[in-house]
């Protein structure tokens, strides 16, 4: 069985600005286990989605150690994190991402076409056609609503195989309604991979669906930081 775990052990990031450095994540620690629904909330500015981009490997930590599906990722090339997160993570951003110039089909099934993947085609209608999108394989991202396409980048994130599942506010653009529609779509996708899922949110009822909550303030985690 892989390993789903996330692990960040007194993380820290300190970037560079005009007034001097800022303290962006202050010696962070946070345990996920496999196949759990963390949400993590807290005030903008406080550090949320910065959190989730070192989980990613898309920043790099200034101090610290982050594990991620078994592997230590911090310190690593920018060439290595991108095949790391290729194989183990999938991250779903809250402005979708697509391409505009492709079709759904082909936005789902590129990243695979990239790995070499042969059957990549067949892949990506089966992924479109579990988020309910198996009408729209020819349609490009102007031509769907923001729930379509946020449906487009859900499937794109699973068809790739990687269990643990980075969301960083993916109703944030969309209407009360579709955002629930999304939601449920989501954990049901997450049910049945067996995922691991980091859920960003503003929203302290979606929250709470997760398994466990984490709250960040000014850089810290101040509650929830481990099972």
């Amino acid at each position: 069985m892989p390993d789903l775990s996330v692990s960040l052990e007194g993380v820290s990031l300190t970037l560079p600005s005009r007034a001097g450095k800022v303290e962006i994540l202050k010696k962070v620690d946070l345990s996920v286990k496999p196949g759990e629904a963390l949400g993590i909330v807290g005030p903008s500015g406080s550090g949320k989605t910065t959190l989730l981009m070192v989980m990613a490997g898309l920043e790099q930590p200034s101090g610290g150690i982050v594990t991620v599906a078994g592997q230590r990722i911090d310190g690593r090339s920018e060439d290595q994190l991108s095949a790391f997160r290729r194989d183990h993570v999938a991250i779903i951003f809250q402005s979708f991402h697509l391409i505009p110039t492709m079709t759904a089909l082909e936005n789902v099934a590129v990243p695979l076409e990239f790995r070499g993947v042969a059957d990549a085609l067949e892949i990506a209608r089966d992924r479109l056609g579990r988020v309910g999108l198996g009408h729209r394989f020819t349609h490009y991202p102007g031509q769907l609503s923001g729930g379509e396409q946020q449906r487009v980048a859900i499937a794109r994130a699973l068809a790739s195989g990687a269990s643990i599942i980075l969301a960083d506010e993916p109703t944030g653009n969309l209407d009360h309604d579709t955002g629930e529609e999304i939601i449920r779509l989501l954990f049901a996708m997450k049910q049945q991979e067996g995922a691991t899922l980091i859920l960003i949110t503003h929203d302290p009822e979606l929250a709470k669906r997760c398994d466990r909550v984490a709250e960040v303030r000014d850089g810290r985690i101040v509650s929830g930081a481990h099972p």
